[in-house]
């Protein structure tokens, strides 16, 4: 609702093309960085158009928000990990991204190093390095304070190190 002056409210104007533009501009880094995450394209795809389906039944509100990405990326993440739960899918270390999704991380070695990442923790590393989000826009993305983000790439980073040495 917008306040006017008089003191009445209106709905405020919300307008779909932004969306679309939006969309256009949001879906493939989340797809890759969920991909890499998640080490399951599918279940990406699937979080990916859930969550769009989501901020365009919400976009009024959506829209508004400083990180759209950021909305979409932890609606698709928190979808995902439901999803998980309910069919009850281990998550194995050694299996690689599968045939044509490979060339969402074109390093094999770095692929192979983030395999031994945590879901945690692969999350910030993508996040902060593959979108080159800012350190408070991937707290606000996970829901996690900034001190939380700032160790867990700490520690993924020795470890990458460790991996990739």
């Amino acid at each position: 609702m917008v306040r006017m002056l008089s003191g009445e409210t209106q709905p405020m104007r919300v307008t779909y093309e932004d969306f679309d533009v939006f969309y256009a501009s949001c879906w493939d880094d989340m797809y890759r960085t969920l991909s890499i995450t998640l080490r399951d394209p599918e279940l990406a795809k699937e979080a990916i158009d859930e969550a769009m389906t989501r901020a365009y039944g919400r976009w009024s509100s959506v829209q508004q928000y400083s990180n759209q990405c950021g909305w979409i990326y932890r609606v698709a993440f928190n979808w995902a990990i439901s999803q998980k739960r309910k069919t009850r899918r281990e998550i194995r270390v050694a299996e690689p991204i599968g045939g044509s999704d490979r060339d969402l991380l074109p390093d094999p070695d770095l692929h192979r190093a983030l395999v031994h990442l945590n879901m945690g923790q692969r999350a910030v590393v993508v996040l902060r390095y593959l979108l080159d989000w800012s350190e408070e826009d991937v707290a606000m993305a996970l829901e996690i304070p900034k001190g939380t983000v700032k160790s867990r790439l700490n520690r993924a980073l020795t470890k990458l190190r460790e991996e990739l040495s």
